[in-house]
């Protein structure tokens, strides 16, 4: 497996790649072939963040952890994916011998989306809805546009491939990742999906946007 750790906020360490390498090295208990991983270790508000992502075939692993000890951190992001990689281990490898029809489907297929992560003023945090897979309405006080431009922080972007597969394919992938969300592609209708966690219940949703032609007259 290719390996690569990248240090954020603080100075590199050799004691930390090799703990990082061998953790990352348990998920071939699980798997047949995994092709890389990346590991991005930062640094923020004096807490230590830890950041795996494994990619085995099509399929993409994440987990995310902070803690006050970056050795901890690894592990509990490793925990992460080890917990979904016990409950997927069969579908994975039965998956592997469909993955040449994958990739030319994504090849033909392939959209990406923009995920922005931004951060609220104080003012706002207090009566912010918690993040959903869909855009809520902007708050009525303040005049269009003005919270956006002036008042919120992006955080993080990210480029994110939207990849053709039934709709249990993406609850696994969203799973995998450790995430509440996931933007696919429907692979019989065609149209962009949003598959995710529902909080109150802890069953999944489905968004799909649906169009229709415009009538005459």
């Amino acid at each position: 497996m290719q390996l690569n750790i990248t240090f954020r906020q603080f100075g590199s360490s050799d004691a930390l790649k090799e703990y990082a390498k061998e953790k990352v090295e348990r998920v071939n208990k699980y798997l047949d072939r995994a092709g890389e991983a990346h590991v991005v270790l930062s640094l923020e508000r004096h807490l230590h963040h830890a950041e795996i992502t494994i990619h085995s075939g099509s399929w993409v692993l994440r987990g995310r952890e902070k803690s006050e000890d970056m050795y901890a951190s690894i592990d509990l992001a490793m925990d992460k994916i080890e917990a979904q990689l016990r409950k997927y281990k069969e579908k994975i490898k039965n998956h592997h011998g469909r993955e040449r029809v994958h990739h030319r489907q994504e090849l033909v297929n392939q959209l990406k989306v923009r995920h922005k992560v931004f951060e609220l003023p104080e003012e706002f945090q207090e009566e912010a809805v918690p993040p959903a897979p869909v855009a809520q309405p902007a708050p009525s006080a303040p005049a269009t546009g003005q919270l956006a431009q002036s008042t919120t922080r992006i955080v993080r972007t990210a480029e994110i491939t939207v990849k053709p597969m039934a709709v249990d394919e993406a609850v696994m992938q969203m799973n995998l990742m450790n995430q509440d969300f996931y933007v696919f592609q429907h692979a019989t209708t065609h149209e962009v999906c949003v598959v995710y966690r529902r909080k109150e219940d802890g069953q999944y949703g489905l968004i799909g946007v649906h169009g229709s032609a415009p009538t005459a007259g």
